[in-house]
């Protein structure tokens, strides 16, 4: 998942960029004449003139990056070949401003066909044909740009990528390209060439790093918002393609999901880290807004209970969004009687200090909460060691639960600290915990530089519900859907399934001491609601994903690459789901939007107990 890392900021525009660790040559170099374009691409995703010198390259310069590490030119052969597998077009890379180069100039360029993999080799990431360390001679000048190649619904097709060769790793580099058959591959032969979309939707908001993402396949999987849902490891949502902008950052549009970018949008083909295929844009569609909302859930009646989630985004003292914050959980969600928040980040934020108390962070929401008219919640945690539960360093965050306590009171059991495991006991032939709040297992390996389970029991009109707040591993790590292994190595998953396994085998222990005891399991599982993970949490029957009650095209609480995915979520016991009056709405306030202020949409679930 994004985060607000500057690496990434930097690296966006490192699409190019040459390094020793992160090409790929393939033959010993040596010299090879007049060779064309469509020749260096070859038929697969790696050059079969990788490594060697090349001379007197021809094309016409379609289009000039002029900013960031990844300087350089894009060239095109106006003769294209009958192979519909070999890109006509190629990168330049010139690392400082190209001069003496223009849109429009036919040239001969002489230099290393190179492949670089943005990221590094090790993010399993497809390479970037290049052609590096470049001499280049202009033959003429005002020449007329090719044609740019039409991507539309009607050109990609419905198959994402084929199986990785298992003789080289599960790797598709080696294949020959079918791009009548597969989506990717039907993008790497348009590699450096000049591509444009047209009338498409925007299902990725505008992010602070100028790119946005639309789809060429305007029904596939959409929401009634507009957003494309990703509902499967199998609909990877072919139309997907990122825009970015060889313009001016400040004429970059704002879109919100939803909107479209009318008229053309053309320019070079690119692959980046960050997005895969991507098309940089010289020439931009224009935004039509499309008015998408802010959503409001339902507020809950007297006799219900409503339990949120809500990732804030490493919120500390220092942000300047609490009064943005307070607003969504008083009007948009309603104030609900117990909010879970993820990413309470410590006093002084990423001052990497020793600080682990969050309490001036949580009292400048409450606050914050109180002056938007909303209830004076009381709330509860347990600060995390210092540096032992990931996230930004420094940052120390941890989940928090806030508590309306003119609706819901707490029962504190003395005890619970960082490293002190909560347990279940029984006291007057019902559930209890022996520390509350408290957290799960805290010094299993499992939670090992990630957030623990924090666990607390509520008591509403006479109820016990017992409430985990989770923030299970992050994403890191994983091969991206465009990665050169096929299938995708999700190796980040592993700690995940030991997470679940010990919040499920927690939620069993209660069961087992109170057959109908009511919990709720909650948070940023980091996970979709139909992978391994949310199984290994429902296991044995002990819990059921709320998400699952939505239609499948409403499933989705972010917005990542232009798919709409679950990663947050609220489970609950038997008890709790066989209630005929159980309403649980995925809020969209955040992730559809360019302005957001945090990167999730919080979840509610209502019921009576």
């Amino acid at each position: 998942m994004p985060s607000k890392s500057s690496t990434r900021l930097a690296a966006l525009t490192v699409a190019a960029v040459c390094s020793a660790a992160s090409t790929i040559a393939l033959t010993t170099p040596a010299h090879a004449d007049s060779v064309r374009v469509h020749d260096i691409q070859g038929t697969t995703r790696i050059s079969p003139y990788a490594g060697k010198q090349v001379t007197d390259v021809t094309g016409i310069v379609t289009a000039l990056r002029t900013y960031g590490s990844s300087r350089g030119f894009w060239i095109q052969d106006p003769d294209a070949d009958a192979d519909p597998a070999t890109s006509e077009g190629v990168f330049v890379f010139t690392s400082s401003t190209p001069k003496g180069v223009a849109v429009g100039d036919l040239v001969k360029v002489s230099g290393t066909v190179t492949e670089y993999v943005p990221g590094g080799t090790s993010s399993g990431n497809q390479a970037l044909t290049e052609i590096t360390k470049p001499v280049t001679t202009v033959v003429s000048s005002g020449n007329a740009v090719p044609a740019a190649t039409v991507i539309d619904a009607k050109s990609v097709p419905s198959a994402y990528v084929p199986a990785g060769d298992s003789a080289a790793g599960n790797s598709v580099n080696g294949l020959t390209l079918q791009p009548s058959k597969y989506a990717l591959d039907l993008y790497e032969s348009l590699e450096g060439m000049n591509v444009q979309v047209s009338d498409t939707r925007v299902v990725g908001a505008t992010d602070p790093y100028t790119e946005l993402w639309v789809t060429v396949k305007p029904w596939e999987n959409r929401s009634w918002r507009g957003a494309t849902v990703y509902g499967s490891y199998e609909s990877q949502n072919t139309g997907r393609l990122q825009i970015q902008s060889l313009g001016a950052v400040a004429d970059f549009p704002k879109a919100n999901v939803g909107d479209t970018l009318t008229g053309t949008t053309a320019g070079p083909l690119d692959y980046n880290q960050f997005g895969g295929y991507t098309l940089i844009a010289s020439q931009l569609g224009t935004l039509k807004s499309a008015g998408l909302k802010r959503e409001t859930t339902e507020k809950q009646r007297n006799g219900e209970l409503a339990v949120a989630t809500y990732n804030v985004e490493n919120l500390d003292p220092s942000d300047a969004t609490f009064e943005e914050h307070a607003a969504a959980i008083v009007n948009n969600l309603q104030s609900p009687d117990i909010v879970s928040l993820e990413e309470i980040q410590d006093n002084n934020g990423a001052t990497n200090d020793g600080t682990v108390a969050a309490d001036q962070t949580v009292q400048k929401l409450i606050d914050a909460i109180t002056a938007a008219g909303g209830p004076a919640y009381d709330w509860r945690s347990v600060d995390p060691a210092n540096n032992t539960d990931g996230g930004e360093p420094g940052g120390n965050i941890r989940q928090v639960f806030l508590f309306n306590p003119e609706r819901v009171s707490f029962m504190d059991r003395a005890g619970g600290d960082a490293t002190t495991a909560v347990g279940v006991t029984e006291v007057d032939d019902k559930a209890a915990l022996t520390v509350s709040p408290g957290r799960i297992d805290p010094t299993n390996t499992a939670f090992t530089s990630s957030r623990k389970p924090l666990v607390g029991e509520f008591v509403f009109r006479g109820r016990t519900v017992f409430v985990i707040a989770n923030h299970f591993n992050s994403k890191g790590g994983d091969h991206s859907l465009t990665s050169q292994y096929q299938p995708v190595a999700r190796s980040s998953e592993t700690q995940r399934h030991q997470q679940a396994t010990l919040v499920n085998s927690f939620v069993k222990d209660i069961l087992d001491t109170q057959k109908n005891a009511r919990v709720v399991t909650l948070g940023d599982i980091n996970d979709f609601e139909f992978s391994e993970t949310t199984r290994i949490l429902e296991s044995d029957g002990a819990l059921w994903s709320a998400v699952k009650s939505l239609p499948k095209n409403e499933r989705y609480s972010y917005v990542y690459q232009g798919n709409a995915q679950v990663l947050d979520q609220i489970l609950v016991s038997p008890s709790i789901r066989r209630g005929c009056d159980l309403e649980f709405d995925s809020v969209h306030i955040n992730a559809e939007f360019n302005d957001q202020i945090s990167d999730h949409d919080p979840q509610v679930l209502r019921f009576r107990p």
